[in-house]
Order: structure tokens, then sequence, then C-alpha cells
């Protein structure tokens, strides 16, 4: 069965553009699109400029939070960095989302498709996701549809750790993750953060696993293109 690779970059920032642009140039030579998650509290105009032109390409956008520098007035989870929406109730969670989407539509960016910081969303932001007519949700574990309720499961490979004692045994599991999932088919998921893009061996290591999941018969796609007919549905979680 053939699988469909789905790449995404986070952080970016006008700091780590020079490295997104990198980036998104080695997978267009691949031909496979990103999926830009788009914070936009660390937006700013060379940012919002480079995401647009980027869509228009082809590239998807998911909405990436609304502001990390904002803290939750309800318990926020921390991993490193803030998991903005990963304990909220619906009533903040929709406060933030109508906040964020205002500030998407200001920097001319469309989206209506989710992907949490952390990858972890309460149930309250599905909920609330959904009463602000977002039709996908990507989390850590699956792809929701949040308009027919379906859920493919398919875990996003990140690089969690920043540990460099443990890099080399972590970039060898990332690419052997990738091709994995790859031969099983559906959904391979591979997400980077722009500061990963400043380490070499991971930076080469997220290159590689791309380049396995091609290897093995995936082929290229993006979170917004996800339709109710193309995920494969597993039992709600």
């Amino acid at each position: 069965m053939d699988a469909t690779l789905l790449v995404s970059l986070s952080g970016i920032s006008t700091r780590t553009l020079h490295r997104c642009a990198d980036l998104a140039a080695e997978l267009d030579g691949r031909g496979v699109p990103l999926s830009v998650l788009y914070t936009p509290g660390t937006g700013d105009g060379p940012v919002d400029d480079w995401v647009r032109a980027r869509t228009r390409r082809g590239d998807g956008l998911l909405l990436h939070g609304y502001d990390l520098r904002v803290t939750p007035t309800h318990r926020a989870v921390s991993l490193g960095k803030k998991a903005e929406f990963a304990a909220l109730p619906a009533h903040e969670a929709k406060l933030r989302l109508i906040a964020a989407s205002a500030a998407l539509d200001r920097a001319g960016l469309v989206a209506d498709g989710f992907a949490p910081p952390r990858w972890l969303a309460s149930r309250g932001t599905l909920d609330a996701l959904r009463a602000h007519g977002f039709s996908l949700c990507a989390d850590l574990a699956a792809v929701r549809d949040l308009r027919s309720g379906e859920v493919t499961r398919a875990r996003v490979q990140y690089f969690a750790s920043q540990s460099q004692r443990t890099e080399t045994v972590r970039c060898f599991a990332f690419v052997l993750g990738a091709a994995r999932a790859a031969r099983r088919g559906g959904l391979v998921r591979l997400g980077a953060d722009a500061k990963d893009l400043a380490r070499p061996g991971l930076r080469r290591a997220f290159l590689d696993a791309v380049d396995v999941a091609l290897e093995n018969r995936a082929f290229g796609g993006t979170y917004a293109k996800l339709t109710t007919s193309s995920l494969r549905p597993s039992p709600a979680l």
C-alpha cells in the first residue's frame, strides 16, 4: 500500500527564516510539498511574505497556536516550551482561536487546519475548533477530521529531545521510523522545528528520513489536502 508523506515545519521566525527556506528548497527538489505550521505571535513582515509565497506555490498551512508568550489563565503544560492548547477548556481555546484567526486575516493567510504546539490538544480545544469551523486537527497520535469525526492514527515523528549525547541514536531511530511507516502505508508524518535545522546531524537525518520514505513508495502531500475520502478511519479516541 502506498503511503502519504506529510512534512511539517514549525518555529519559523526572522532569525530562522534562512534555514526554513533552505529546507523548503530541498523539499522542492524532491517534489515534496511542505505543511507550514504558523503561529501568529511569531510572525512579522518577512515571515508572512515567505509563508504567503510558499502557500501560493502549493504548500499547506496550519494554524499552530496563538501566541506562546501569552500565558493561559488555565493550567499550562510545560514540555520544554508551553504546550499552549494542551489543557485549555473550550471557552479559553475559543478566545485564542478567534484572536489567531484575526491575526491570520491581517497577514493575508488562510488556514482551516490546526496543529497544536507540542502536538497536544485538549478535548476543549477540539470542541472549540469544531465550533470555529476548522476542518482538521493534527495532534501527536492522529489526524482528526473535525467535520466527519473520522480519525486516522499516525504518530508524528519529531526530535523531541535536544540532548547532544543521544543525537546519533535519535537520528538513526528517526530515519528507521520513517522507513517503517512508509512500508506500512497510510500516513508518514515528519515534523521539523526550525531550531533542529541549525544542527547538521538533525538536518541530515530529517532529509534522509524524507528520502527513505520516498524510496518506500510514499508520495508527498499536505495536511490541507487530506479529505474524508483520503483519510483511513480508526475508532475515535
